[in-house]
């Protein structure tokens, strides 16, 4: 399945909206969009409201954009996993480490 992402990036805050599965394949387009949000943002928003699915690959972008916030002193968020995802987020140990708003 495909990822899309839609981007509302300024000075202080960038929102991601993704909508599908983050896998191996669309991971990297996910990291790309981190990455250039972090570059302009002191706070990102990552909106999982439409998200089915992730993989260890998006786990390994989520971890990426949380370094990158934490190191400029910003945050980053995640916003409305569903319970798949959630579920994945806690098995993995990784609700402890992202700040996740549902």
């Amino acid at each position: 399945m495909d990822l899309f992402i839609k981007k509302q990036i300024t000075d202080e805050e960038a929102f991601l909206m993704l909508e599908g599965s983050v896998d191996t394949l669309t991971s990297p387009s996910l990291e790309s969009s981190i990455r250039e949000a972090a570059e302009k943002a002191n706070t990102l928003h990552i909106d999982f409201t439409k998200v089915n699915y992730i993989s260890s690959a998006g786990l390994r972008a989520l971890l990426i954009g949380e370094k990158l916030m934490s190191k400029k002193g910003g945050s980053m968020k995640i916003i409305n996993p569903c319970p798949d995802v959630m579920e994945v987020f806690d098995i993995t140990g990784f609700s402890s480490i992202l700040d996740i708003v549902s």
